[in-house]
């Protein structure tokens, strides 16, 4: 048993993390802004703090024997409305934790660092950030490299996290998953480029067993690389008479890629359990028993509810939203 702080985990990654460390018996301390959340409701101590807030934060580091650093502003759209934001929250609190924190560090950056590149990208790869999100998150994996640290570079995440955490639905194979129930219709945009796509709760099964192992250093994390066309496919197969409107223009992203996990498997013998299409029959199982009232909602996504609350005048939060997730 050890003392986990999961640093913004009240959000998508988190709900399914808690659960699976206290399962694992551990003591769990969550410390959350709930910038999506109207309330923190698992069983374990809470703490609402802002990120940046080191007063605040550093008692409850000085508790833990390991930190899951999940807290971030997520996603390129996020993250483009206001660079200087995301700096602070992505790259700069990094920084400054990897000063205070000699214990165990494990982090959550992303595979989208890669870019648009040819091949299967490993760890050693080059990389090309295209956005402030994948920029930021580069920058900060660069602090923990020679700290007792494990940076897992997750791939796009799909499926249901946990009971209570919200489910974000801006998110490739989740937002295909609510249009094909609610419309019987898709769009594919461009379908030759390649995603590494992850199960939310596989990012557990990653964190859980290293938060007392000796491997430090960068990590791969995916289940299985998808071209967006043969996605649509899969849609077609689990919801007949689906359409599907495909345009051979690329839009908006221009991340291209394929990964290997094959370090994590050989190292820690990471070994995801959840399927693509079980991701996907789980979204779809909820939304067609109406168990999520309103899908439209900005909550959902994260660059839209951002883009309310940032621009909104003289907003309660302005510079005070310190965690996406």
């Amino acid at each position: 048993m050890a003392n986990i702080l999961i640093v913004g985990g009240a959000g998508y990654v988190g709900g399914a993390l808690t659960d699976r460390l206290l399962t694992a018996g551990h003591k769990v301390r969550v410390y959350d802004f709930l910038v999506y959340e109207e309330s923190y409701r698992k069983p374990v101590d809470f703490i609402y703090g802002d990120i940046r807030d080191w007063a605040r934060l550093d008692p409850h580091l000085k508790w833990a024997d390991a930190v899951v650093w999940l807290a971030a502003l997520v996603g390129d759209g996020a993250c483009s409305m206001d660079p200087k934001l995301t700096e602070e929250i992505n790259r700069d609190t990094v920084r400054e934790l990897s000063k205070r924190f000699n214990g165990r560090i494990l982090f959550t950056s992303t595979c989208s660092v890669y870019g648009a590149q040819d091949g299967l990208l490993h760890e050693e790869s080059p990389l090309n950030p295209l956005s402030m999100y994948a920029k930021t998150k580069h920058e900060a994996e660069k602090f923990l490299l020679d700290k007792n640290a494990m940076v897992f570079r997750l791939g796009t995440l799909f499926g249901v996290g946990d009971t209570y955490s919200r489910i974000r639905l801006d998110l490739v194979v989740n937002v295909l998953t609510v249009k094909a129930c609610l419309y019987n219709r898709i769009s594919v945009f461009g379908g030759d480029q390649y995603r590494p796509l992850l199960h939310v709760r596989d990012v557990a099964e990653a964190v859980v067993p290293n938060l007392e192992s000796k491997h430090t250093g960068l990590f791969n994390l995916h289940t299985v690389n998808v071209r967006i066309t043969d996605l649509a496919d899969m849609f077609q197969k689990h919801f007949p008479g689906l359409e599907v409107n495909r345009t051979e223009v690329s839009f908006q992203d221009g991340r291209n890629y394929q990964v290997t996990s094959e370090k994590a498997k050989k190292t820690f013998g990471f070994s995801p359990k959840w399927e693509l299409e079980s991701g996907m029959l789980e979204l779809k199982a909820l939304i067609q028993a109406d168990r999520l009232k309103n899908v439209a909602t900005p909550r959902h996504s994260n660059h839209k509810f951002l883009k309310e609350i940032l621009e909104r005048p003289a907003s309660p939060l302005g510079y005070e939203t310190p965690t996406s997730l």
